[in-house]
Formats: structure tokens, sequence, C-alpha cells
């Protein structure tokens, strides 16, 4: 009978500490989650005090290695495609001058001008003119402010030669302003030329060499050009009725390449 007792006294107090260990137990675990759901430990807050700190680290790192603008000079050749590329001689060369902004290590904001000279002549009977086929040489000038983006490729991770060419992908809007000017027939048109604009832009490729790093740089860009020529739809160099020489149109995609001094600060 003692034994029994004894047996349910023990029985008792397993049971109680049992209970009050799990009791502890939840305590700490629900402690646990009060202390991450509580305002001084936010999780969201700790990301952005990481996120901040690593671009002031950026940032100081651009201040002390990056360039922040230079001053491009260049020359280069601009040619075209269809029968545009048909009917001009280009001229050469096309001179660049355009001002560089950079944003950080691997973008930049670009903006200039750009000119370039071709000569296109008539020697047959048009639409627009069919009682002459002595129009003779147009000259053509093209001028063409232009607003572009540049994306710098990630090379820190490639071989020297890859890394030190600063290589880049860039696009650009353009306007190409037109001068045809009629030096043998001056007075085949009031004022002897016409004028005219399109929209246009600008895709490509460009390579940029340090001649002395953060201070000079010799720059090479590659560009194919669509372009609303304010000339590429017309017919006023169709052939005449019974001849069969002559431009549908004047359309084609323009194709640049240039080579740039750049002085940067």
């Amino acid at each position: 009978m003692i034994t029994l007792k004894r047996f349910v006294i023990l029985l008792l107090f397993c049971l109680s500490s049992s209970s009050f260990t799990q009791s502890q137990v939840s305590d700490e675990i629900l402690e646990s989650m009060d202390d991450d759901l509580s305002v001084g430990n936010d999780i969201f807050t700790d990301f952005q005090e990481n996120v901040e700190s690593a671009q002031i680290l950026e940032d100081e790192r651009f201040y002390r290695y990056g360039r922040f603008f230079s001053v491009n000079l260049g020359i280069g050749h601009t040619t075209f495609t269809g029968n545009r590329g048909t009917a001009f001689k280009d001229k050469f060369p096309t001179f660049h001058f355009s001002l560089t902004y950079f944003l950080d290590f691997l973008s930049a904001i670009n903006f200039g001008v750009e000119f370039s000279k071709h000569q296109m002549t008539i020697d047959f009977q048009t639409r627009r003119f069919p009682r002459t086929d002595e129009i003779g040489a147009i000259d053509v000038s093209i001028i063409r402010p232009f607003l572009a983006y540049r994306f710098y490729i990630d090379t820190s991770n490639l071989s020297s030669v890859f890394t030190y060419s600063n290589p880049y992908f860039t696009g650009r809007v353009e306007y190409w302003y037109q001068t045809n000017k009629f030096l043998d027939s001056p007075t085949i048109i009031e004022g002897g030329q016409e004028k005219g604009g399109g929209l246009g832009g600008g895709f490509g490729f460009g390579l940029e060499f340090p001649l002395e790093f953060k201070k000079r740089y010799l720059g090479i860009e590659a560009l194919v050009h669509p372009v609303n020529y304010f000339d590429g739809d017309v017919t006023s160099w169709r052939p005449s009725t019974g001849n069969t020489v002559g431009y549908d149109d004047l359309k084609g995609l323009g194709w640049s390449v240039k080579t740039t001094f750049n002085l940067t600060w």
C-alpha cells in the first residue's frame, strides 16, 4: 500500500515538472517571436541600412576612380544603303562634337552634333524636271544634333585588354537637317537650294581606350541610323515618261563610324 502511494506521488511530481518545462519553453518561443516583430529588430530596416551603406561605398568609389564628364572631338565617315546609297557619293570626313556626362561607372548621357557632306549627280530627265537632263551636281549637307544614352559593359572580371577598352552599347535620338544645293543649275528652283529635316535614331557599339587614365581617351564608335528623310519618299527623281533611268525614292539606312579624342575630368 505504501508503495502505491509513493508511485502516485512520483507520477504527480513528474507531470507537474513536465508542465512547468513546457510552459517555460512556450514562454521563451513567444518572447523570441516578440523580439523579431519588435520595431528595434525590423528585418526591413536592417536590409535598408545595408543597402544605404553599400550605396555610400559605391559613391565614394565613383568619386575617387570614376569620370564625371568629357569633351569629345572627332572625325569619321557617313554612308547609306538602298537607293540613297546608290545616288549619293560620300565626302570625307564627317565631323563630330559632343559632351558626355557620366551617371556612374556603367552609364552616361552623350549629346552633341555631327556634320557630313555628300553629292548627287542628276544627268537624266526626271518627273520633277522633265524638260532638262542637265541638272548636274547637287551638293548635300546634313547636320544632325543628337541625344544618346550609353551603357558600359562591366569588364571587371575579364582580362585587362577588355577592361581598359571600356566597351559600351549606345542608342540615340537624332534630327537630320538636310540642305540640297543645286551647284550646276542654281536657277532651276527658287534660291538654288531646298531644305528639310526628319527624325532619326542611332544604335551601335563603341570602345574607349585610355591614353592617360581619367584624362584623355581615344574613342571608336560605329552606328546604324534609321531615318525618316524629308526627301526619302518623294517621286521627284523618278524617270520621266519614256525614260528608264532614275530613282523611285531616296530611302536607305545610314551608317557611320568615327574616331574621337576625349578630354575627361
